[in-house]
């Protein structure tokens, strides 16, 4: 059985909007709700036979939000992409008797990348059935082709606090003609043929200093991504653009010095190009940025958005629980909801495929990567 991991992702990060991205996974010592990982436990490749499942794959969901995942492998996000990456090899299905359980530890649609990571875990199922050998460098490109967000499929994928892009130039592909258009277990378009162009996104990683930690308050609420940024203007002024690209190109270097200087990242933190703009799905939002200052409360670096909401991340070193209850004491006010808060902590290695036979599948990791 090989099992594939995928952590749980925050992007943005404040001024960072589309840009920067944490890998997260639960602090050792804390108690979670969740655990902050997608998992696929996958068994039988090529061994058996399953001559009734379609594509010769069954897929069963379990955990966190598993009741709003499909069971149907052509309704499913991880299966969608994973047959995407089989056939632009040549593979029209997945090896015989293919099954795959999905386990979901990653809150869906709160802003902590449970869409990257499914699709950093489809396109790692589709290079391990499909016995590829892609590096981690070009399964960023596959993942690209179907999430053009590289500041959560980075962090996902490679691990770490990383600042990444992507050449969208070079994508003449619309997304909505990326996946296969899959309909019951009738095959409507054999091959996709839209193969990724060769380093179309770019990451850098960056130091963190190994004291922050990254508390997230977690609503029982749901955000929809495309609401999120249908929230947003079309254009901003010249003033916000130019507030935004100071404060992200300094946030990366504070968040990684020794000592930390939380007056400065809580200011590198500010935005005006996103936030501003989602405080209505987020009842509270404001206030909380507002009121949750660093020279109130020992050990906070700074508060944002986590993604596209609706839960909240606050960046500290300590006084997690104070930090945490005064987020959610703000939020509470505003909206009558349950929330649940929880500690986190980088996570260095990113998306993982272990196997009983071997340590680890194939991947090929580097310091920072350049579009060619």
């Amino acid at each position: 059985m090989k099992i594939i991991r995928v952590p749980a992702t925050s992007a943005n990060l404040g001024s960072g909007f589309d840009v920067l991205g944490l890998a997260l996974r639960s602090a050792p010592s804390a108690s979670q709700r969740f655990g902050n990982f997608l998992e696929l436990q996958i068994k039988d490749l090529g061994q058996g036979s399953l001559s009734s499942a379609p594509w010769n794959c069954e897929i069963i969901c379990h955990g966190e939000g598993s009741e709003l995942l499909s069971s149907l492998v052509h309704e499913n996000l991880v299966t969608q992409v994973a047959l995407y990456v089989l056939r632009c090899h040549g593979k029209e299905a997945f090896p015989s008797a293919t099954t795959v359980t999905l386990i979901t530890a990653i809150p869906l649609s709160r802003g902590l990348g449970s869409s990257a990571a499914a699709i950093v875990a489809g396109v790692m199922l589709g290079n391990e059935a499909g016995d590829l050998g892609l590096s981690k460098e070009r399964m960023f490109d596959y993942c690209l082709m179907v999430e053009r967000h590289p500041d959560n499929i980075a962090p996902a994928l490679f691990g770490g606090f990383i600042g990444a892009f992507m050449d969208i130039a070079r994508i003449e592909i619309p997304l909505s003609e990326v996946l296969p258009k899959l309909s019951g277990d009738t095959d409507t378009s054999l091959l996709p043929i839209h193969k990724p162009p060769l380093s179309i996104g770019c990451y850098h990683h960056y130091r963190l200093n190994s004291d922050i930690k990254a508390i997230i308050v977690v609503p029982t609420f749901h955000s929809n991504t495309a609401e999120a940024r249908s929230q947003l203007p079309y254009s901003y002024t010249r003033e916000d653009v130019i507030f935004n690209l100071q404060r992200c190109a300094l946030l990366p270097v504070l968040l990684g010095e020794k000592p930390l200087r939380a007056a400065k990242i809580s200011e590198a933190m500010r935005d005006r190009l996103h936030q501003p703009y989602r405080t209505n799905l987020v009842p509270g939002l404001g206030e909380v940025l507002l009121e949750l200052r660093y020279d109130k409360y020992p050990g906070l670096l700074g508060t944002c958005l986590s993604g596209a909401g609706p839960s909240v991340m606050a960046l500290a070193t300590q006084n997690f629980e104070t930090i945490a209850q005064a987020i959610i004491m703000i939020l509470s006010e505003a909206q009558d909801v349950h929330y649940d808060w929880q500690v986190l902590e980088l996570d260095p290695d990113g998306a993982t495929c272990n196997d009983t036979n071997q340590d680890f599948c194939h991947v090929e990791e580097s310091e920072s990567r350049l579009v060619g």
